[in-house]
C-alpha cells in the first residue's frame, strides 16, 4: 500500500517545527574485527563504510556487503569452512533463535545451519544507536499511552524502540524494563549498551519463553514502562494485554506494514482488539446497511497508539487505534496523520483524507480497503468508460455483489444506509475503474457535456433541481451506486430523508413501514418501489424516476453491470444467455434451454434474461439443473 499524491489530496499543516539532530554510534570497528582479514581490510577502505547494513558470508560463495539499495562482492575467493569458524570463535554463544552478538555492541550475527546443525552461513548485521530518531513522535511518547510500532524488516523499528526506552528512562525519569529476547535492543553480554540510558534489561533464555519473562518483569520489578521487541506469538500478545490491563505502559514492535496486516493476522489481532463475527438483527442490519453477519472489534486494543513506519523518515500515526480498526472493519478509509522530516530537520504533520480517484493518483490503502471515493452532497459521481461487451475478459471487470443463490428471485437482501458519524460513505473501486474515471473526467467537465445524459432536462421530473437526491430503503446500496455510476444518472443517494427529493424502497418492506410512508407523505415526497433487489428492477426504477427512456448507449452500459465481478466461467455463462436471447428467442420467438450451471450462475442468468423483459425458469435436478428462456 502506498500513500497517495500529496499535491492533490493532502491538506498540510505544520504542527511542530523543532529540529531533529541525529547522533549515530555504530561500533563498526568491533564488527570488522571478527571478519576474516581479507574481508576486513576491504571494508575498512570502503568509501561507503558508514552506510553498511550487513555482511553476508555463505559457505562456498563470495562474501557480500549490502548497503541501502545496493550490494557488492568483497572478494573473488569463496567463503571456506575455516572462514566461518574464524568468525564464530569471535562472537558470543548462539541462542535458540540462531542469533549471537558481540559484547557491549548492538551488532547481530545470525546463523544458517544445515540439517545436521552445522553453521553454513552468517548474516552480520550492523547495529547502530541513533539518538534523536523519535523526534517525530516524541509528543506521543510523553502521553504515557501504549505505542505499537509497525513496519517491514530493516525500516528501523528496533532502533526507534531503543531510543524510546532511553527517552522514557533518562528524560522522563520513568522505571523502564526492556524484554530483550535476542539481545538486539541492549546489545550482547551482561552489561547493556549505553544507548538504552538508565533503562534496565531482562534477557530471555529461549525465545519461546519471552511471554513468561514479560509477566515476570511486571510482578518482580515494578516497571512503569515495558519495552518489547518483535511480538510474534499468541502467548506474547496475551501477555501484552495482561500487562496493559495492569496499568503499565507498553512500547512494542510487530512485523506487519499496516494495521490491516494485524487485523488479518489471527495470531496478533488481539493487539488491536481482536476480531469476532457478530450476527445482527434485521433492524440493526438495515440501519447499518450491512449483511446480518459482520466483523466487529472484540475488545479494547492492547495498544492505544499505532505508528506505521513506511520509511525511515515517513511515519503514519493512528492516535486512536480503536477508532481506526472500527472504520476499517466497516469497509471505510480512516483519515491518516502522516509525519515526515523535511530537508531542514523540521517535523511536518499532514492530514490525508480519502478523495475521489480523479483527484489522486492512487488512494491510500489496498486489499479490500483500497481505492475509495467520496460522494459529496450536491456534487457529481464520476463514472468510468463502459467497455464493449465483446472485450470483457477476466481481470477487466470490477467487483460487485452479484453472486447470490438460485432462489434470490424471492430472496431480497435487506440493506439500508449506515448512520455513521464523522465517516463519509465510501465505495471500493478497482484500479481499472479508477483509470477509466480519470480518463472520463478529463473528457467531461460538466453534466451538460455528458453524451449519455444529453436527453435529460435541467429540472427534475417534479420540478426539482438535478441531481435528484434519493432516500433508499431496504435496497442494496452497492447495486444502486453501481447503476448510478455506470449509467451516469444525475442521482445522489442520501441517508437524510429531510434532504431527499424522492424515496426508493423495496415493495415488501414499504408495506409494513407506516412511519416511512407517513414521513414521505408529510414531506410530499414521491415513493417509488421495486419488487426485488435485482439489477433490472433497480435500473428501470431509477430511469422512471428521471422520466428518461433507455438509449442504445444506456442498453450497453446496463448490460455491462451484469458482468461486474464475474469470473471466466460466469462470463461464459452470461454470454451464452445473451446470445440465446439476441439470436434465437427475440428474432425467432423460440424457447431456448441453456447448459447446466451452478445455482449462483443460474441466478445471474435469470437477472440477465429479466433485463430483456423475458421470462425464464430453472428445471431439472442437480447437477443438471439448467435455465429455460421463453419468448415474450
Amino acid at each position: 500500500m502506498t500513500l497517495s499524491s500529496h499535491s492533490d489530496n493532502l491538506s498540510a499543516k505544520v504542527e511542530s517545527t523543532f529540529q531533529i539532530t541525529n547522533q549515530i554510534t555504530d561500533d563498526l570497528s568491533q564488527l570488522l574485527e571478527m571478519l576474516p582479514q581479507e574481508i576486513r581490510e576491504t571494508l575498512q577502505q570502503h568509501p561507503e563504510r558508514d552506510r553498511l547494513v550487513e555482511v553476508v558470508l555463505d559457505l562456498g560463495r563470495r562474501p557480500e556487503a549490502r548497503f541501502p539499495g545496493t550490494a557488492e562482492y568483497l572478494s573473488e575467493n569463496p567463503i571456506s569452512r575455516a572462514d566461518l569458524d574464524y568468525c564464530i570463535e569471535r562472537v558470543g554463544m548462539f541462542s535458540g533463535d540462531n542469533r549471537a552478538g558481540i559484547e557491549r555492541t548492538l551488532h547481530r550475527i545470525s546463523a544458517i545451519r544445515n540439517r545436521t546443525g552445522d553453521v553454513i552461513g552468517l548474516t552480520c548485521r550492523v547495529g547502530r544507536a541513533i539518538f534523536g530518531t523519535i523526534g517525530m513522535i516524541r509528543d506521543l511518547v510523553e502521553t504515557g499511552k501504549s505505542i505499537l510500532m509497525l513496519g517491514r524488516p530493516g525500516v528501523g523499528k528496533t532502533t526507534a524502540l531503543r531510543e524510546i526506552a532511553r527517552v522514557l528512562a533518562d528524560d522522563l525519569n520513568k522505571r523502564v524494563v526492556i524484554i530483550d529476547s535476542s539481545n538486539e535492543i541492549a546489545g550482547d553480554g551482561d552489561i547493556p549498551h549505553p544507548a538504552i540510558g538508565r533503562a534496565r534489561r531482562m534477557q530471555v533464555a529461549r525465545p519461546e519463553l519471552q511471554h513468561q519473562v514479560m509477566i515476570e518483569a511486571v510482578e518482580n520489578h515494578m516497571p512503569e514502562v515495558i519495552v518489547i521487541d518483535e511480538i510474534g506469538t499468541e502467548l506474547e500478545a496475551l501477555a501484552a494485554r495482561t500487562i496493559a490491563e495492569r496499568g503499565v505502559q507498553l512500547v512494542g514492535t510487530a512485523h506487519g506494514n499496516r494495521i490491516e496486516n494485524l487485523i488479518k493476522n489471527p495470531t496478533l489481532s488481539d493487539l488491536v482488539g481482536g476480531i469476532q463475527s457478530v450476527t445482527l438483527g434485521d433492524e440493526e442490519a438495515r440501519r447499518r446497511g450491512s449483511q446480518k453477519s459482520v466483523l466487529e472489534r472484540k475488545a479494547p486494543p492492547t495498544f492505544d497508539i499505532a505508528v506505521e513506519m513506511l520509511e525511515r523518515q515517513r511515519w503514519v500515526v493512528h492516535e486512536q487505534v480503536a477508532e481506526t480498526v472500527d472504520i476499517l472493519l466497516r469497509g471505510r478509509q480512516p483519515v491518516l496523520q502522516v509525519r515526515t522530516v523535511d530537508e531542514n530537520g523540521a517535523v511536518v504533520t499532514t492530514q490525508e483524507t480519502p478523495v475521489a480517484p480523479a483527484a489522486a493518483a492512487k488512494p491510500f490503502g489496498a486489499s479490500p480497503l483500497s481505492g475509495y471515493t467520496q460522494t459529496a452532497r450536491g456534487g457529481w459521481r464520476s463514472s468510468g468508460q463502459v467497455t464493449p461487451m465483446s472485450s470483457y475478459k477476466r481481470g477487466d471487470v470490477g467487483r460487485s455483489e452479484m453472486g447470490r443463490s438460485d432462489s434470490a428471485r424471492s430472496d431480497t437482501r435487506d440493506l439500508a444506509w449506515a448512520d455513521l458519524s464523522n465517516v463519509a460513505p465510501l465505495e471500493p473501486l478497482s484500479e481499472r475503474q479508477q483509470f477509466d474515471q480519470l480518463l472520463n473526467d478529463s473528457l467531461s467537465n460538466s453534466f451538460a457535456q455528458m453524451e449519455p445524459m444529453g436527453a435529460v432536462p435541467t429540472p427534475g421530473p417534479n420540478g426539482e433541481d438535478l441531481p435528484l437526491h434519493v432516500y433508499p430503503y431496504a435496497i442494496s446500496r452497492h447495486q444502486l451506486e453501481e447503476v448510478i455510476r455506470t449509467l451516469n444518472l444525475p442521482i445522489v443517494l442520501t441517508k437524510d430523508i429531510d434532504s431527499a427529493d424522492a424515496v426508493l424502497a423495496l415493495r415488501s418492506h414499504i408495506k409494513n413501514h407506516s412511519k416511512l410512508r407517513l414521513l414521505a407523505k408529510n414531506r410530499q415526497l414521491p415513493v417509488h418501489v421495486v419488487k426485488s433487489n435485482s439489477l433490472p428492477q433497480i435500473i428501470r426504477a431509477l430511469q422512471r424516476m428521471l422520466h428518461i427512456q433507455e438509449t442504445e448507449d444506456d442498453e450497453s452500459a446496463s448490460l455491462s453491470l451484469f458482468y461486474n465481478s464475474a469470473d471466466e466461467d460466469e462470463i461464459e455463462a452470461l454470454e451464452e444467455a445473451r446470445l440465446a436471447v439476441e439470436q434465437i428467442v427475440l428474432p425467432k420467438g423460440q424457447p431456448v434451454e441453456l447448459l447446466p450451471r451452478s445455482a449462483k450462475v443460474r441466478k445471474m442468468q435469470h437477472e440477465l434474461v429479466e433485463h430483456y423483459r423475458l421470462k425464464s425458469s430453472s428445471f431439472g435436478e442437480e447437477p443438471n439443473r439448467r435455465l429455460r428462456i421463453y419468448p415474450a
